[in-house]
């Protein structure tokens, strides 16, 4: 949806635009809290608004920092350290480490701590934004028109405010899958809260979250199973890379159902009832859908001021994060476009420099890196090979090269790390990279600057190791 960069004449309404703020946000999570401060330091008058806090995300509850912050990456990552000990523990026999006696884990400890350190970052958030000037209302934020956002405030009391420009940044929530009995599953939101460690555990999905949960629970001692729909898990990665993830999975012990459903819930006795869609049944502590999420766009009135969405919920914008409103914009997962918090924090500081200073200026998002924090975790950047390959105007070079990591020469784990680049053999130029095995986020982070900056094979290859 290509748009013309308007000037800040365009902009003037039939009143002669005097309003509130400069920037009214709808959303305290990374791009709003990005958009808001960068926005202040152009100079701008900026309020934002957000719900309260709550570890649980719902229509009405929120908080400063937002999914990644609250009820995702954040969390997610103590989880990941915390069950990642379980391995450690075990391959520590073979380095001279004895153990004796039993190792508990005390959940509610790890839960605990996770809080504390959540309900920090909130404060922290709430701090940049007071530091950088920014008004902050605690509310939800809905559009009256163009220039108008109504906040209904925890009390049911409503108050409004104009604004020449409105960012949304309101993010996305996890989906349930329509079956029966779907009100017995729970989503990532209180998976991360639960009082106790599932003992039994079925998960739905195949994506980045259910491949990461089923990894925590399992290194919490949880018996797992992970269903999903494809062949193999992580839809959209390198297929190379999905099957060492799987086999992974089941080397450290979780069950897989590739190509299952779940088709109904029921309570029992003893615990929750699958069926699946072969008609097979299992009983679990707790049902996780991991099926997804939804932009988070249902309360904020968009019609009223004519904002276009998609058929999902997605708000619409063009290469600067305009909507179909020219003072309305929108950055993160509301727009589905790369739904990771640095895009979103990418997408923020662009729209800033756009409007308010005087540096139009799109997102790129080429070579943007991701990781899936499964145990051990894959971390890619650039081009898989199966999109190379279609993208691709020449040949394909591919290279990979698959070892046992030497900590686990002595462990005896049976983990091999495999490493992968794709090259376009007519440049030389490296098209993707991708890692699974230990601390790949890290590594694959480094060469995302070296694909930012167009390294050719040739420079991996004259590039001397440290050791």
């Amino acid at each position: 949806m290509a748009r013309k960069m308007l000037k800040d004449e365009d902009m003037a309404v039939a009143d002669g635009g005097s309003y509130d703020y400069d920037l009214f946000v709808i959303g305290a999570g990374s791009g709003g809290v990005r958009g808001s401060r960068t926005s202040a330091s152009f100079g701008a008058k900026v309020a934002i608004c957000e719900l309260p806090f709550n570890p649980i995300s719902s229509d009405w509850q929120g908080g400063h920092g937002g999914t990644c912050v609250i009820r995702g990456c954040v969390p997610k990552k103590i989880m990941v350290y915390g069950a990642s000990f379980w391995g450690e523990f075990e391959d520590s026999k073979n380095f001279g480490w004895e153990i004796n006696g039993d190792i508990n884990f005390n959940w509610k400890k790890l839960l605990e701590n996770k809080t504390q350190e959540i309900v920090r970052l909130n404060g922290v958030y709430q701090r940049i934004l007071g530091n950088s000037g920014v008004t902050m209302i605690e509310g939800a934020g809905s559009l009256v028109d163009a220039h108008t956002v109504e906040v209904t405030k925890p009390d049911s009391s409503k108050q409004r405010y104009t604004a020449k420009h409105i960012l949304i940044a309101t993010g996305s929530r996890a989906q349930r899958v329509n079956i029966p009995g779907k009100e017995l599953a729970i989503t990532s939101d209180e998976a991360l809260s639960l009082e106790e460690v599932p003992k039994r555990a079925i998960i739905l999905g195949g994506g980045y979250i259910a491949v990461e949960f089923a990894s925590i629970w399992k290194g919490m001692g949880a018996e797992v199973d992970l269903f999903y729909r494809k062949e193999l898990p992580l839809r959209g990665f390198d297929d190379e890379m999905r099957a060492i993830v799987a086999s992974n999975l089941q080397g450290r012990g979780i069950r897989l159902h590739p190509g299952t459903n779940l088709s109904e819930l029921s309570k029992t006795a003893d615990g929750i009832k699958v069926v699946t869609d072969k008609g097979q049944e299992l009983i679990a502590d707790v049902v996780l859908f991991a099926t997804g999420r939804k932009p988070n766009s249902q309360r904020l009135n968009l019609e009223a001021a004519g904002v276009e969405i998609d058929q999902i919920g997605a708000i619409k914008v063009d290469e600067y994060s305009r909507t179909s409103i020219p003072n309305i914009w929108a950055v993160g997962d509301v727009t589905n476009r790369i739904n990771l918090t640095p895009v979103a924090l990418m997408e923020a500081t662009c729209f800033s420099k756009t409007v308010f200073g005087g540096q139009p200026t799109k997102p790129d998002y080429r070579d943007v890196p991701c990781a899936v924090f499964s145990i051990p975790p894959l971390s890619v950047v650039g081009l898989s090979e199966q999109q190379a390959l279609e993208e691709a105007k020449s040949d394909v070079l591919v290279y990979t090269s698959s070892f046992n990591p030497m900590k686990n020469s002595i462990s005896k784990r049976q983990e091999k790390t495999i490493m992968k680049l794709v090259v376009d053999s007519e440049t030389d130029r490296v098209l993707g990279a991708s890692m699974c095995g230990p601390d790949a986020p890290e590594i694959i982070q480094g060469m995302a600057i070296a694909l930012k900056c167009g390294a050719t094979k040739a420079v991996f290859d004259s590039t001397v190791r440290g050791h």
